[in-house]
């Protein structure tokens, strides 16, 4: 069970405590949630008391009428009751709307088989693919064959829209283009996956049902002529297809696959992992979303992993998964894998999907539930997503990986009917 509830917090308070610690939070926030459900039931209990004072009170009246008694003094304190219980109401709406602010602040329970470390250095690698393209020059970093082979504007990006923002050009728009459709077609065709081409403009509720808000407010773009907010990533509204419905039991799993631009902030960003492709405030990205039943949730998040690295074993690139550790985790995660490929030209591994299964705390906070059976009580779904993939790193790490001695890149054969047969980018003469 990863959501967080009422009950969770009242009845296993330890265990919440334990998994605030592995994340490397301290449990002052629980510690203040417990203190105002307290508030909140003695409010409640003293309004309930006064109601059914209020309640004996005002049957006895027309009693003491009928019988010809003076009822003034039972009026009175009948509207010194009904003054008690306005103003303890009152205080009781405002110990609730925190008690409720305060519950979105609550990161997800890390699942039994997550790594418990501190910090990325305590993630564990679960295994790689693909072989490292032999070498025998010093290879280039990809902004620099971008550049000379004209496939992205960088100068001329950061003119229109600032640092983070780019243009591709050319041949390399149509890169950009073929990797996207590539993608799609992969996890429509092959992996049953339904395509979806959501809105990149969602409400604050929505943002709230996956975990961006409130906690990440200050990394999301927002309109606030229209209280409206890009989305950093399609996670966000296919999750939300589904808000404040029952779906039915047949009709799980349910999978989607949505291409979008992202839209991130990367507030307090910088250094080298920031140059070239490796952090942008506006990218493009496949993404996956599933959701599934409890029971075959981690089965779901395995295949689904599975799906990711497909992408990956298609182009020829080397890559690892990684399981992150709880001190590593996102927020709304139970469990993740990472997937990350490594490029020769900036000697690093880059991440380009993160695979995570969610259990129940999207669906809690957006209210997606599903029948077990036609007539039983609705339980919530469990929702999993992953990047399938995101393209800005998938970039670097092909341009990186397949430059020859001269300069030029080889394209991928699996892209090359994607890219109008085209099978080398080379420099301009």
């Amino acid at each position: 069970m990863g959501m967080l509830d009422y009950r969770t917090l009242r009845t296993e308070p330890d265990r919440v405590r334990e998994a605030l610690q592995k994340r490397g939070e301290t449990d002052a926030l629980l510690d203040e949630w417990l203190a105002l459900d307290a508030q909140w039931r003695e409010l409640t209990t003293q309004v309930e008391t006064l109601t059914a004072e209020q309640n004996r009170v005002s049957k006895e009246i027309p009693l003491r009428k009928k019988a010809g008694e003076d009822a003034e003094p039972l009026l009175n304190q009948l509207r010194q009751l009904k003054a008690q219980i306005e103003q303890l109401e009152h205080q009781r709406r405002a110990v609730e709307h925190e008690r409720e602010a305060k519950l979105l602040l609550f990161p997800n329970i890390p699942h039994a088989t997550t790594p418990v470390g501190a910090d990325a250095s305590a993630n564990v690698e679960v295994r790689r693919g693909g072989q490292p393209h032999p070498m025998h020059f010093e290879p280039k970093p990809h902004w620099e064959l971008a550049e000379r082979l004209s496939l992205i504007d960088f100068e001329r990006g950061a003119k229109v829209g600032g640092s983070g923002f780019h243009f591709y050009t050319g041949l390399g728009a149509r890169l950009e283009r073929a990797l996207i459709n590539f993608m799609l077609d992969i996890h429509t065709r092959e992996h049953g996956y339904t395509e979806i081409f959501p809105p990149f403009l969602v409400r604050p509720e929505v943002m709230v049902g996956t975990g961006q808000l409130p906690k990440f407010e200050e990394e999301m773009y927002r309109c606030a002529d229209d209280a409206l907010y890009l989305i950093p990533t399609a996670e966000v509204p296919v999750t939300n297809l589904y808000r404040d419905e029952i779906l039915q039991a047949e009709q799980l799993p349910i999978y989607l696959a949505a291409y979008s631009p992202c839209f991130r902030r990367e507030a307090g960003a910088a250094g080298k992992a920031t140059r070239g492709l490796l952090r942008l405030h506006q990218f493009n990205k496949v993404e996956l979303v599933k959701f599934t039943t409890p029971e075959t949730s981690y089965d779901e998040h395995e295949k689904l992993l599975r799906d990711a690295e497909t992408v990956l074993q298609r182009l020829e690139l080397p890559y690892r998964v990684v399981a992150l550790c709880t001190g590593d985790l996102g927020f709304a995660a139970a469990k993740c894998y990472d997937l990350e490929l490594w490029s020769p030209g900036v000697q690093m591994w880059l991440e380009v999907s993160s695979c995570s299964n969610f259990e129940a705390f999207q669906a809690r906070r957006a209210n997606i539930r599903y029948r077990p059976e036609p007539t039983a009580k609705p339980e919530f779904v469990h929702t999993l997503n992953a990047s399938g993939v995101a393209t800005p790193r998938l970039m670097a790490a092909l341009l990186e990986n397949y430059q020859q001695p001269d300069g030029s890149v080889v394209i991928p054969d699996a892209l090359r009917p994607y890219m109008d047969g085209v099978s080398v980018l080379k420099p301009n003469p």
